[in-house]
């Protein structure tokens, strides 16, 4: 494997990761009768649409037919990506369930 390959590799193990944190917090969002979409622009308010939200809304299922997704696994997948900002609205949205 060439660096050239090396790096792609990389670069796409990243996007399936990336795309796996935003699956782990749509469904977060659903298990909790919350809008990802409307909590990502919270956090995000500068991007209107977010092409990986919705493809990750595309998988989610029903809460009732999802594994536990514990808050603080949540958190730890968005630091892991540097998502300081959604971090943030999520825990606003723990701390008003608790």
């Amino acid at each position: 494997m060439n660096h050239k390959q090396l790096e792609e590799k990389i670069i796409q193990n990243y996007q399936g990761e990336e795309k796996m944190m935003i699956l782990v917090f749509a469904q977060w969002c659903i298990n909790h009768d919350l809008n990802p979409e409307e909590l990502y622009l919270r956090a995000y308010p500068n991007q209107a649409a977010n092409l990986s939200l919705q493809e990750a809304m595309e998988l989610v299922v029903p809460k009732d037919e999802a594994g536990v997704i514990g808050d603080e696994t949540l958190l730890g997948v968005l630091a892991l990506f540097g998502n300081d900002d959604l971090a943030f609205v999520v825990t606003e949205e723990i701390a008003k369930m608790k």
